[in-house]
């Protein structure tokens, strides 16, 4: 999920195109006017996308087999309401949520899939999918925030954080409808232009614009997947779109997603910016989610050029945009059955830790190195002569540097 097509987020997307960013928050200032608080991850302004980006960035971790700093998965906890609810960013968490703070629909959803898969938060994953239930529209989706018109997008966040959750999305309902009813208003028939892809919104008029972004979200949230997915089984029928025969299946409406992503994606391997007045130019993280969506519709064959085109040439707006651009490869990287550890040269995962607090798994392999120092201090107090500092020192040396490969090499990427 990256820059949506809102107003708010129109104005403010000047620094970095397919940065991760909630639905309707502009993006981050590379001059934060706020303090960067100890365990967020990221050194941007965290005042529209704290809460998404620690989300995305913790799943990432726990997705490859990081354990992430406690202080990391605290500081994303203690940012819930009362209400179950998430907003993008409290500064003062001692503070209680008020009318005058905004939460939304995109935090609080993506706040539930890291914590759902990190374990041990039950009761505010509860919370939180009980407050998503309370604002849900009567179509069956979700705007940004409560009350708002149903979007693309959020309902497609908020679908897979109710699957995460261990939700059945056909059975969360409001008005007799489901998240799918409402995606499948937001759907393109194959005999209309832009055919097969989802719109994030329909305009004044009630007509439907092909948005790439809302697309890649539309064939997850119908599929009932989050930003975590493997590749479904990949398809033995022509890979068209299904047709305009209703009802259309979620199957039918995932496939019919993905031959548009397909078809944008095209032989250039990325996706294209849809900014209005920008100059066309590769969108790096609505390419990465369009593989996401297409592995997990089974269209592998049809996001291999993406994922590739990402590992040439992804790594410099990574590196600009943060901790939720490397979770978003991550992400990518995972549904493809890839390595991100090996992404185009590149560790991925240890690119994304860097970003924030020093990962448990990482802090064991500290400790363990300053114990054996500790241990070779002691020794050398016991021992006299220069031939047994010596042997001593060797092994001392070669134990560091087999630690230091078994504590890389012993990080197991989730299934």
């Amino acid at each position: 999920m990256n820059i949506r097509r809102s107003a708010a987020a129109l104005a403010a997307a000047t620094v970095v195109l397919g940065a991760a960013v909630p639905a309707v928050a502009a993006t981050p200032s590379p001059t934060p006017s706020v303090a960067i608080p100890d365990g967020l991850y990221g050194t941007t302004d965290p005042t529209y996308d704290g809460v998404w980006r620690q989300s995305l960035a913790l799943l990432a971790q726990r997705t490859t087999g990081v354990t992430p700093a406690d202080r990391a998965v605290a500081w994303l906890a203690g940012q819930q309401c009362a209400s179950g609810a998430f907003a993008a960013f409290r500064a003062d968490t001692a503070k209680p949520c008020d009318a005058k703070l905004m939460v939304d629909t995109n935090s609080t959803a993506a706040a539930v899939q890291a914590l759902a898969a990190l374990g041990g938060h039950q009761a505010a994953t509860e919370k939180a999918v009980s407050w998503l239930k309370s604002v849900q529209n009567t179509d069956g989706g979700w705007g940004y925030t409560p009350g708002g018109a149903s979007d693309a997008n959020s309902t497609s966040v908020v679908a897979g954080a109710m699957a995460a959750a261990g939700e059945k999305t056909s059975e969360v309902r409001k008005g007799g409808k489901s998240s799918y009813d409402a995606l499948l208003k937001l759907s393109i028939p194959c005999d209309q232009a832009g055919d097969g892809a989802f719109a994030y919104q329909p305009d004044k008029k009630g007509a439907l614009a092909a948005n790439a972004d809302a697309t890649a979200a539309g064939v997850l949230g119908v599929l009932g997947k989050g930003f975590v997915t493997t590749a479904g089984k990949v398809r033995e029928e022509v890979f068209t779109c299904a047709g305009s025969a209703a009802p259309l299946t979620p199957d039918e409406l995932a496939r019919n997603g993905s031959v548009y992503l397909a078809d944008a994606i095209g032989e250039d391997g990325h996706l294209e910016s849809a900014l209005p007045g920008a100059e066309d130019q590769p969108d790096y993280g609505n390419t990465a989610d369009a593989v996401v969506a297409l592995a997990a519709q089974g269209a592998t064959e049809q996001a291999k050029t993406a994922l590739s085109w990402l590992e040439q040439n992804s790594a410099g707006w990574a590196k600009q945009s943060g901790p939720a651009a490397y979770a978003q490869l991550i992400f990518a990287a995972h549904a493809m059955g890839a390595d991100p550890r090996h992404f185009g040269g590149a560790d991925l995962v240890a690119q994304l830790d860097a970003t924030g607090p020093t990962p448990q798994a990482t802090a064991k392999a500290t400790d363990q190195a300053a114990d054996a120092d500790a241990d070779a201090d002691k020794k050398d107090d016991s021992d006299s002569g220069y031939g047994v500092w010596w042997i001593v020192g060797v092994f001392l040396v070669a134990g560091i540097g087999i630690g230091f490969l078994i504590s890389v090499r012993g990080r197991k990427r989730q299934p």
